[in-house]
């Protein structure tokens, strides 16, 4: 009997020891076979759109990469409201991820979002994006500096469209005039109008992303006074930026891939390697010369930087312009 007894209790003990030997194994295993299933990208734009058409561009790269299908789902609303909203809510496992931009936190600063970036983890920063002030071929200003001195002597006069209050592009345009000590007259658009107003006379000027601009500057419709970066935009070479101009406005429209607060580091490194390669390939980089973006890879450390940095110096920005909300 004893020796029944004791077999049995060695074989539950190693029972017992094969499975916590086993348990950690258990436990990567969602890690291991991560993706399982579709990818869900939410893009805060309409499609069709720039953003839409690059987050496609990216979504198409990254599919190949992981294995599974990576749909766009077009969350469009509020500046991006409705897209983080919709996100924020999701598990935190990988299969919910945002095509994010500067708009976090532009939109949680005019008070229309109650959240802020820190409800998502960093994946990567994918593209760059240069604001631009253009005004039409026949216009009489050939530089900047001739459109601010007419700004300045003409308080009021100057209607200057932007893609809708609160936009990264209408605190753009605040910025530059405010620098230049001249008051225009802000004119928000819904989506693609701004430059059909200009076109059509009804505004004086426009500050858009590149790809809103490239193929009127192409036609020989309108002209770029300046772009409202860091550094020259590849995309218009020539055209020096206002900080050049003596203008102290550098105000770079990011985007990237960010995701649920929580999610696995494991995760976002399979996430991050198919981003890094699909932002590396000939065809994206192509792609960013068409539409108007510049590739510009970021990990997911360096990428949660630059967005802390971004939203101090956006809040600051907004304050001074009378523009923040919270």
């Amino acid at each position: 009997m004893r020796t029944i007894m004791r077999s049995r209790f060695i074989d539950a003990s190693a029972a017992l020891l094969l499975l916590a030997t086993a348990a950690p194994a258990l436990a990567q295993q969602p890690v291991l076979l991560y993706p399982g299933k579709p990818v869900e990208m939410t893009v805060m734009f309409g499609a069709g759109s720039a953003a839409d058409v690059t987050a496609r561009y990216l979504a198409d790269g990254m599919a190949r990469l992981l294995g599974v299908p990576v749909p766009v789902m077009n969350r469009t609303g509020g500046g991006g409201a409705i897209g983080y909203s919709h996100v924020k809510k999701q598990r935190p496992d990988g299969y919910s991820i945002i095509w994010n931009s500067n708009s976090i936190s532009s939109t949680y600063h005019s008070g229309v979002l109650p959240f802020d970036y820190k409800a998502f983890d960093a994946v990567a920063r994918v593209s760059v994006e240069t604001p631009a002030i253009a005004v039409r071929a026949d216009a009489p200003w050939k530089t900047l500096k001739e459109l601010v001195d007419y700004a300045q002597a003409n308080p009021g006069k100057v209607r200057v469209g932007n893609s809708g209050t609160g936009s990264h592009t209408h605190f753009s345009a605040s910025a530059l005039f405010a620098t230049g000590e001249a008051k225009i007259v802000d004119v928000p658009f819904g989506e693609g109008q701004a430059v059909v107003n200009l076109l059509g006379s009804r505004i004086e000027a426009v500050v858009q992303l590149p790809a809103a601009l490239v193929s009127h500057v192409k036609s020989g419709d309108l002209k770029v006074l300046a772009v409202l970066g860091s550094k020259r935009d590849p995309v218009f070479p020539d055209v020096p930026t206002a900080n050049e101009l003596g203008y102290s406005v550098t105000l770079d429209m990011w985007r990237g891939i960010a995701a649920p607060k929580g999610v696995t580091r494991p995760v976002v490194a399979k996430l991050q390697d198919a981003i890094r390669r699909t932002v590396d390939s000939q065809p994206f980089k192509d792609a960013g010369k068409a539409i108007g973006f510049v590739p510009a890879y970021l990990p997911a450390d360096e990428f949660g930087k630059v967005i802390a940095h971004d939203d101090a110096k956006l809040a600051q920005l907004m304050t001074d312009l009378g523009l923040k909300k919270k």
